[in-house]
């Protein structure tokens, strides 16, 4: 047999090179995956458009580098709830006004509307592992403000997040990096007013084309999702929610197009539920937003269009 091998060729020349996938993983050098809370994140982008119905327009002046006013006209339609079948809208308009305050370790952002409402939020970067969130929203309405402060650690290959707010609530979150590729998490949480108590799981595996997400908790709910990313501007998704409690299934697909001067997004779920969201560049600075939302089994439309400047 050593004679069939061409001189200056050695034996193990005729062996198959080793891939990629065959290489070890290094468990010492983990990348740091991304928060808990954003594990559908890619799929969110596609799938979950901040459709509207009716019409708005967004203003914002910088003052410097820092700090900016924001001033928010909405016209349209509003949903209230009903026990009926048919779908009950009332027509309502609210001037909001913002001020923000953006630096490198430092968020504060505030929203006060015509109706009463007040809106808050901070972010304040302790230290390049540390993070503090918290949100809040005051209202006249009863039981409808409530506030959440979030503390968050990011290490190298794991973050974790412990969450408090009003009504005796309070959770946490864990996930670490397996592989290069795979990560695992879960998290837990008490709501002390309702005295209701949960766990979860969650797995996520990315690459550079593709990102598979499952998620499942004691509540009911089981949530499946995955990206296929196309190219650097187009992107494909899909998800599956289901309530095994309930019974209630969903499914939809939808895309993720970026052009030179536009961003296309939309799906159709198992409902029949169409909805589209474009957002055009005009100009720098300025934008031009169309969206538009069809169920054709609730008999419900809703279209709107929109002017962002700033």
């Amino acid at each position: 047999m050593a004679g069939l091998v061409p001189p200056g060729t050695s034996s193990d020349a005729c062996k198959p090179a080793h891939s990629k996938a065959d290489e070890k993983t290094d468990y010492m050098n983990l990348p740091c995956p991304i928060p808990y809370e954003e594990l559908h994140r890619e799929a969110l982008m596609s799938l979950k458009p901040e459709t509207f119905e009716g019409l708005r327009f967004d203003f914002t002046k910088g003052l410097n580098q820092k700090f900016s006013l924001s001033h928010s006209v909405f016209m349209g339609p509003t949903e209230i709830p009903s026990q009926s079948a048919e779908t009950i809208k009332i027509p309502t308009a609210h001037y909001e006004f913002g001020a923000n305050f953006i630096d490198p370790n430092l968020m504060l952002i505030g929203r006060v509307l015509t109706d009463g409402r007040l809106n808050a939020r901070l972010k304040w970067d302790l230290s390049d592992n540390f993070t503090v969130k918290a949100n809040a929203q005051l209202s006249n309405e009863p039981h409808m403000s409530h506030g959440m402060f979030n503390f968050d650690y990011k290490g190298k290959d794991f973050r974790s997040q412990f969450q408090m707010g009003n009504g005796a609530l309070f959770g946490a979150s864990y996930i670490q990096s397996i592989t290069q590729h795979l990560s695992l998490g879960g998290e837990v949480f008490w709501a002390g007013q309702h005295r209701k108590s949960g766990i979860g799981y969650a797995a996520r595996y990315e690459t550079d084309k593709m990102v598979a997400t499952g998620q499942v908790a004691n509540t009911g709910i089981v949530a499946l999702s995955y990206v296929q990313k196309v190219s650097d501007k187009v992107s494909l998704a899909t998800d599956l929610m289901y309530n095994y409690m309930s019974r209630d299934v969903t499914a939809s697909v939808g895309y993720d197009y970026i052009l030179r001067q536009c961003r296309l997004r939309g799906k159709i779920d198992s409902n029949g539920c169409t909805t589209s969201y474009l957002e055009e560049r005009l100009n720098m600075g300025l934008n031009f937003i169309l969206s538009a939302e069809i169920d054709h089994r609730k008999k419900d439309y809703k279209f709107g269009f929109g002017l962002t400047v700033g």
